[in-house]
């Protein structure tokens, strides 16, 4: 930890905490990411992207002695925005605002425009979480503890916007069935791009194999009725499109905090009757064009198909990613892509079925 001493001549009054209650290794410490040691921590911890130089004020000064701190000692630190207010143990009591200080009156005390900060943190956590926690609270800074409760650190609102774009970034690209990469997409060569989809799209390759072993188990229906061959193509696309929304949806909701693991039966439950719906609405579309270009027995069976397929595929598409994030799987990677490549297989399944039962094969 690197605390800013305090200037000289301020009698009472610190920028650091004394060096009795400066953050020492304890056994409460987190040992996978000691506070004194930032950089030996995991790369998507809190304690990778805090910074440890910053200004600390006592709950005893007065706005005068703050603003005298921070005139002295302030271009030193890395964050002005929001400064921790400690007790003698180097323990958070709150955060105060630059702009309060600047605007309140010169003998205040500090504690009074101390405000409870929205969350503490430890080195350990996840970073992606307590910045998209900063983000919905709009806090410019959250405290760091080590497992004693003493201040070792912040995390800013800069370093909170740098994970959550490098997260989304890191989403963005597995959802599109490619490895995340860092780099301007221009000054990447032609073989390097190629790298990083190659893997995804031979995953997916082998997977699309179910869609040809269902054929093939289905030929004989497609013999009787070859017609039923020109609807493949809008039912597997539309079920697709159906699933790859709801993954979008949900790896959403889960990023954000909308939606946790224990609601899956919610989700299933609400996928599914979306789902439903707009099978209803594509199957009024689909019943209208398969009676024009195939006749109306077709056309009923695509219209059933299509409202089936979509919502099975909602709710395909919605659950996969919570059920990702309960085995510990980034929930981008099982989206779209993979749901879509899925939801082809089992879509044609759903549509030879119901040709039989409709059509009495």
């Amino acid at each position: 930890m690197t605390y800013i001493q305090p200037p000289l001549g301020l009698r009472n009054t610190r920028l650091g905490a004394p060096e009795s209650a400066l953050p020492s290794e304890s056994p409460s410490s987190p040992a996978s990411c000691p506070a004194s040691s930032p950089a030996s921590c995991p790369e998507d911890s809190v304690g990778r992207h805090m910074t440890t130089r910053f200004l600390v004020l006592e709950t005893d000064m007065t706005v005068r002695q703050a603003l005298r701190v921070i005139h002295d000692r302030g271009a030193e630190a890395d964050t002005l925005y929001a400064l921790p207010v400690v007790d003698p143990a180097g323990r958070p009591n709150g955060m105060v605002a630059l702009r309060d200080l600047v605007l309140g009156a010169p003998e205040d005390a500090v504690a009074a425009h101390a405000a409870t900060p929205a969350a503490r943190a430890r080195p350990d956590d996840p970073a992606e979480g307590v910045a998209r926690l900063m983000r919905e609270t709009g806090a410019f800074a959250v405290p760091v503890v080590d497992g004693e409760e003493r201040l070792v650190g912040l995390l800013t609102v800069d370093a909170a916007v740098e994970v959550i774009e490098d997260s989304d970034t890191e989403d963005i690209a597995r959802q599109s069935g490619t490895e995340p990469w860092t780099g301007h997409y221009l000054a990447a060569t032609v073989w390097r791009l190629a790298r990083y989809r190659v893997v995804w799209l031979l995953l997916l390759l082998i997977a699309a194999t179910l869609t040809v072993t269902v054929t093939e188990a289905f030929e004989s229906t497609l013999e009787q009725v070859t017609q039923l061959a020109t609807f493949i193509p809008l039912l597997i696309g539309t079920g697709g499109n159906a699933g790859a929304q709801a993954a979008t949806a949900a790896v959403r909701a889960l990023a954000v905090g909308e939606v946790r693991v224990s609601d899956l039966p919610t989700v299933v439950w609400r996928e599914c009757r979306v789902g439903v719906v707009l099978g209803a609405i594509l199957a009024l579309l689909g019943l209208v064009l398969g009676t024009l270009f195939v006749g109306v027995h077709i056309a009923v069976v695509v219209a059933v198909a299509l409202v089936i397929i979509c919502g099975w595929a909602a709710t395909v598409g919605g659950t996969m990613p919570l059920l990702a994030k309960r085995l510990g799987i980034d929930p981008a990677v099982v989206s779209a892509p993979m749901v879509t490549t899925l939801v082809d297989a089992t879509g044609l399944v759903i549509y030879f079925l119901t040709a039989r039962a409709v059509l009495g094969l």
